[in-house]
């Protein structure tokens, strides 16, 4: 039986024995948000051959107009996952075509681009994600405060606390069985370093497999707090004085044929247990830094977890978690690219709110242009990396992150490299970004009114 038709056969089975009666053809906008189309389980073999047809000038970043041909979402056979929160509902994640063509404004045919020419050279990336979010309710007033039912999530250093997450166990009990379910690998669940924020852990898988999860565990977790009466956010600073969420991106270089670590090596000089081509990946990825912050910080509220040391208005925790430098160093929280292991990096910069199909092909092709170049990343830094100041940093040779929207955009702009990583996106990109920031420069904020309103 021809591939397709076994998969079809397959999945028609999975749909009597769990209840299936319609599917959820998903795909992202080039924010990352999710959106479906609904059909009736009858209809997979149109969903997978034809798609489900929409119009792309409805949706943020396609580079489709009013007069577009239809946009369709064809479903991707291998990504079947019932909606444990909504029993009959499965979704598939979809990759966007036009006239039967893949669309190359699409984020996963995009991410499928770059991860086919990374197999060409040899290479699988492997990536695990932790996704941070919060808890909120909305305020009638429209500010939002923490959802904290017990009331007793007010600790300073509330990261870890019993009674903090008490309060939203049968939350996370319900997403962690939802989860479970879907053979992810899930292996921890904690109450993060600020009040109301959450973190959920599950195992590492190719980029492509990682960025369809983060988007179903977003979608999921969504459902789930309504449910309970809370709104999960994964707005990256949504309260001042908290610490921000990030979605801390592990990763490593596997060999396309044999699954091998690439980037492991016991006999490092170094004495991180990192190969050369290893520290040749890190050297792309610290060179082109200023513009990857663009993709993996990707709006205005991300700039504000992303601060040289301490928050300028004082961290409750102490803390903001969050490195500005664009360092590497050994398994140390404070360093940009932390080596908790041998043949393991984690980027702990990577902004909750970024888009994972985008971020994640910008930054394999940066690391690629590391390994092509043969670029050095230096000797790691060792020490406390929040308690340098500027000055001293500068003297070691050692820059920021960018600091605000604007100034990541003009690197993204400036860099080739990340830029071709996200193909025609890049140009919708920076469009729909500049006019982020031109929309949020032209408010008048609370802060401004009680600082200068009586100020002369």
């Amino acid at each position: 039986m021809h591939t397709i038709e076994a998969q079809l056969a397959s999945l028609e089975g999975k749909f009597q024995s769990d209840g299936i009666a319609y599917l959820m053809i998903q795909f992202v906008d080039i924010h990352g948000a999710a959106k479906v189309k609904l059909v009736p389980a009858s209809a997979l073999r149109a969903a997978v051959e034809t798609g489900a047809g929409f119009a792309g000038g409805a949706v943020w970043g396609m580079g489709q107009g009013p007069h577009s041909h239809d946009m369709c979402a064809r479903a991707d056979l291998g990504t079947y996952t019932p909606l444990a929160y909504e029993p009959g509902v499965a979704r598939f994640a979809s990759d966007l075509y036009v006239d039967d063509k893949p669309h190359p404004y699409c984020p996963r045919v995009n991410l499928k681009r770059v991860l086919a020419y990374a197999r060409a050279k040899g290479y699988v990336f492997n990536v695990g994600m932790e996704p941070e979010f919060f808890l909120v309710v909305r305020n009638p007033d429209g500010t939002i405060s923490g959802w904290d039912p017990h009331r007793v999530d007010e600790l300073n250093k509330p990261c870890y606390d019993f009674k903090g997450i008490s309060g939203a166990l049968p939350f996370l009990r319900a997403l962690n069985d939802a989860l479970a379910g879907l053979d992810w690998g899930v292996y921890q669940s904690d109450h993060e370093d600020a009040n109301y924020q959450y973190e959920i852990n599950f195992k590492y898988a190719e980029a492509l497999t990682t960025a369809d999860r983060l988007t179903f565990f977003r979608m999921i977790a969504g459902q789930l707090a309504q449910r309970h009466g809370a709104i999960a956010t994964f707005m990256a600073k949504p309260f001042a004085t908290r610490t921000g969420s990030g979605a801390h991106a592990h990763y490593h270089l596997a060999d396309a044929q044999t699954g091998k670590n690439l980037f492991a090596d016991d006999d490092d000089p170094r004495g991180l247990g990192m190969s050369k081509l290893a520290y040749k990946f890190l050297g792309g990825v610290l060179s082109h830094a200023p513009a990857l912050c663009a993709v993996t910080s990707p709006t205005v509220n991300c700039y504000k977890r992303l601060q040289v040391g301490a928050a300028l208005t004082g961290n409750r925790s102490g803390f903001t978690w969050v490195p500005a430098f664009i360092t590497f160093g050994d398994n140390n929280r404070t360093q940009m690219l932390r080596i908790p292991e041998g043949g393991h990096v984690e980027d702990r910069t990577v902004s909750s709110a970024c888009n994972p199909y985008l971020a994640l092909a910008a930054y394999l092709a940066a690391g690629l242009d590391g390994i092509e170049k043969g670029l050095d990343p230096g000797e790691p830094n060792l020490g406390n990396l929040y308690e340098q100041g500027l000055e001293a940093m500068a003297a070691r040779g050692i820059k920021t992150l960018p600091q605000s929207l604007p100034q990541a955009l003009d690197h993204f702009e400036a860099d080739p490299v990340v830029r071709e990583a996200l193909g025609p996106i890049a140009g919708e990109f920076l469009r729909l970004k500049r006019d982020e920031w031109r929309e949020y420069h032209a408010q008048v904020e609370t802060w401004e009114i009680q600082r200068y309103l009586t100020a002369l």
